[in-house]
């Protein structure tokens, strides 16, 4: 079963250093201080506010449920690196927020596999590429908050009065958390997801396209000659690589590329294809298994141990039926 959070919980100094401790020694990750910062928020939200959250459809979880039981188990002898890990999340993905339907969830993200830094999301059932415009928890908190203003400010305009409570408790949330983050952002609506949410990212020249919309932080050659992030046609790139991964004859080829790359010092290939093929295995065995093995080894040889590990315990429970997999501690 799920463990259920309680919001008492989230401010309690002692839990929040237990958490902290919990996700270094068996994540082998480190949260940055806008998790703790979102667990303040949360512990902040009265009856109301909380309502509003709920309203927006968003419900936390992964990472975050250790806030109700710092010492909650895996259950069946799972691995505690796969509570909140969907299909498709990369290793560098660590769920904290269900966004709602499709199965929208927001993962704090890792590319050095030590230190959390921004924020991913994407859609689970629609097949949409994952998105990195936040740079915080509260920062996609508060990108809902004013899409929903955006959205109710023309029916409570001709004075629907169930959508002008909505409304009103839309911006007693957005109160809240104005007092932790993005306070200086006066613009709400519209404005904001202007300003804020609706820029296309500059090409990342750190980065390498991956099938996945994420890019891959590293430097190197690559068989497919991949451009920086941004740089791509992402539907040319995404039918190219799809094209090519339904030829299983090629695809060992290109995973023997990659191995030999590696062996020679530059894990740039095997790190690229080994998250193309993590996204699009879509159960396929063979893709899983070459998933697996380039990842591990371009994991370890870019010194990110705890990447590695994350996407062998990925590996061997990738058909989980449920991602809730902690219980609460006897």
């Amino acid at each position: 079963m799920a463990v259920s959070v309680g919001t008492e919980r989230y401010g309690d100094q002692a839990v929040r250093e237990a958490v902290a401790r919990r996700v270094e020694a068996e994540w082998g990750l480190e949260l940055p201080d806008s998790s703790f910062r979102f667990a303040d928020f949360l512990a902040a939200l009265g009856p109301v506010e909380r309502r509003a959250l709920a309203d927006l459809e968003f419900a936390p979880c992964g990472v975050t449920d250790l806030f109700a039981d710092g010492s909650a188990l895996p259950r069946d002898g799972l691995d505690v690196r796969v509570h909140g890990r969907y299909y498709r999340d990369p290793p560098e993905f660590l769920t904290f927020l269900h966004g709602g339907s499709d199965g929208l969830h927001f993962g704090l993200w890792s590319d050095d596999g030590r230190r959390c830094d921004g924020v991913a999301s994407y859609y689970t059932g629609d097949g949409g590429e994952i998105e990195r415009c936040h740079r915080t928890p509260l920062e996609a908190v508060r990108a809902r908050i004013e899409a929903a203003e955006r959205d109710l400010a023309d029916y409570a305009a001709e004075g629907d009065e169930a959508e002008l409570a909505r409304l009103a408790d839309v911006g007693r949330l957005r109160t809240v958390l104005t007092g932790f983050e993005t306070g200086e952002r006066t613009e709400t609506g519209l404005a904001y997801s202007q300003a804020y949410v609706y820029r296309r990212a500059p090409v990342d020249d750190a980065r390498l396209t991956t099938l996945d919309g994420a890019g891959a932080l590293v430097s190197g050659a690559t068989a497919l000659d991949r451009p920086p992030l941004g740089a791509a046609d992402p539907h040319r790139f995404g039918t190219f690589v799809q094209d090519l991964f339904d030829d299983a004859e090629a695809v060992r080829a290109a995973r023997d590329e990659a191995l030999r790359r590696a062996a020679a010092g530059d894990p740039a290939e095997a790190l690229a294809l080994g998250r193309d093929l993590h996204w699009a295995s879509y159960g396929r065995t063979e893709h899983e298994q070459h998933a697996h093995e380039l990842l591990t080894l371009a994991y370890q040889a870019l010194g990110r141990p705890a990447l590695a590990e994350i996407a062998a315990a990925h590996h061997r429970h990738r058909a989980l039926p449920d991602v809730n997999v902690l219980r609460r501690a006897d």
